[in-house]
């Protein structure tokens, strides 16, 4: 008998969830150089090759909603609701997520991504990633085009808001004051209006009988 796609998915997650769970608790229990990709599918009972089926590295297994980062920023630009503002829906969707990175029991696992090479090395990597991703979401904007460079600087903007707010003391005070530099930098971004194409001397109001 063939087991339902819905189950199989969810138990798919599931295992998931657990391989990053288990792994994050052996990172801070022991540091994360100090635990291999062994210790965690022995500690989350899988099979190392199960571990490699759900994370391509043991870095991803530190960042296991990366993936799901990348989709609300996409989101929040093709998703929102019609006639909404581009910078203030992208505004409102940072703040949540750096509310959600701010709360408690997230401090430890950003200190060890500080205090980590390796991770800071594939965050900032992911991280170039998101705003590629994103600044394609932004290009097919309808409305006036902005440039290729436009859409990808003020996609790096954006992401990088994440990262600035999250290390600040009051972190959504800190998205406020960059999206409202980041707002100017798209308006002057706008491209200029095309001015009428002037009349020819001695043309003005030929036709007229």
């Amino acid at each position: 008998m063939t087991e339902p796609t819905g189950r199989r998915e969810r138990k798919k997650a599931a295992t998931r969830q657990k391989i990053a769970d288990t792994a994050l608790r052996l990172f801070l229990e022991r540091g994360y150089d100090a635990v291999g990709i062994r210790d965690v599918a022995t500690e989350a009972d899988v099979a190392v090759t199960t571990v490699f089926s759900h994370f391509a590295s043991k870095e991803a297994l530190v960042f296991e909603q990366d993936e799901g980062f990348e989709q609300r920023l996409r989101q929040a630009v093709t998703g929102r609701a019609p006639h909404e503002p581009l910078i203030p829906a992208l505004r409102r969707e940072i703040r949540a997520l750096v509310r959600h990175c701010a709360a408690d029991g997230a401090a430890p696992v950003w200190r060890m991504v500080d205090e980590t090479p390796a991770l800071r090395e594939y965050e900032e990597s992911m991280m170039l990633r998101h705003a590629e991703s994103l600044a394609a979401a932004i290009a097919g904007e309808p409305g006036p085009p902005r440039t290729t460079t436009a859409c990808r600087t003020i996609a790096r903007f954006v992401v990088d808001a994440f990262s600035l707010a999250r290390e600040a003391t009051d972190p959504e005070a800190a998205v406020d004051e960059i999206f409202r530099m980041i707002e100017a930098a798209w308006e002057a971004a706008r491209p200029p209006e095309r001015a009428p194409a002037p009349v020819p001397p001695g043309t003005a109001g030929a036709g007229r009988g």
